[in-house]
């Protein structure tokens, strides 16, 4: 009985004095994992976009031979719709194709001898055109070119009255081409700024009180500035961990 008593409180004893051994042994040391290292985000130009541009139109001063000439060297304004697809098949190259369309204010034309004047109300531009582009990050540097075409209204006119004429030569199609510069300043938002030039070939007339006068050409310089909302961006601006 003696022996179980004194083994028992043995036990209590060295119960007692298990804390105190731990606490003598000192703090278990704990090592945090390293933060991941952070990866700046990477710009996907891959997707369908659409937008709107504003700028303006200038024709050139070349038409009917050097004939006397109205306002074809001043500036039109004009203001239209985009939309197009992007495919960035590597980090710093992309292709897309984009349709365009641009409405026209005033007109343009010439004044003959004897009272005879030519006006093309061109009321619009219209375009669909492949790209091809070198981004580096937000940044895009591009060139486009494809088919143009042109929304003439014309007339010509003898002493202000309309006369009946007869033009050879389609300056309605044509083709185009340009250069721009694109930044992404959004996940889903984008801004340019573009040259675009139009060209829609030599035409002549050959009836009404203009036939003989002389070939003409149909052709516009642009500058556009333009904003893009774009879709399908899920991964378009990612940072990486």
């Amino acid at each position: 009985m003696k022996k179980i008593l004194f083994a028992t409180v043995a036990l209590l004893m060295v119960g007692a004095a298990a804390p105190a051994i731990g606490a003598d042994l000192g703090n278990r040391n704990y090592y945090k994992a390293p933060a991941p290292a952070y990866a700046a985000p990477i710009y996907n130009w891959t997707g369908f976009y659409i937008g709107a541009h504003l700028g303006g139109a200038f024709s050139s001063d070349n038409n009917f031979n050097g004939l006397s000439t109205g306002n074809n060297g001043n500036g039109r304004f004009l203001g239209g719709l985009q939309a197009g697809a992007d495919w960035q098949f590597h980090p710093n190259f992309l292709v897309g194709v984009e349709g365009q369309y641009s409405w026209l204010s005033g007109s343009v034309g010439a004044v003959f001898p004897g009272g005879v004047a030519y006006t093309n109300d061109q009321r619009g531009l219209g375009s669909i055109t492949g790209r091809v582009g070198y981004t580096w990050g937000p940044g895009l540097l591009y060139v486009k070119g494809g088919y143009a075409y042109s929304d003439n209204n014309e007339k010509v006119t003898v002493g202000g009255t309309p006369a009946p004429f007869v033009i050879a030569g389609d300056h309605r199609n044509g083709y185009t081409v340009g250069a721009g510069l694109e930044y992404m300043f959004a996940p889903n938002w984008s801004a340019k700024a573009e040259y675009q030039y139009y060209n829609f070939g030599d035409a002549h007339f050959i009836g009404g009180p203009l036939a003989g006068s002389g070939n003409f050409t149909t052709d516009d310089h642009t500058i556009k500035a333009g904003v893009n909302y774009r879709f399908n961006w899920a991964n378009s601006a990612v940072a990486r961990y």
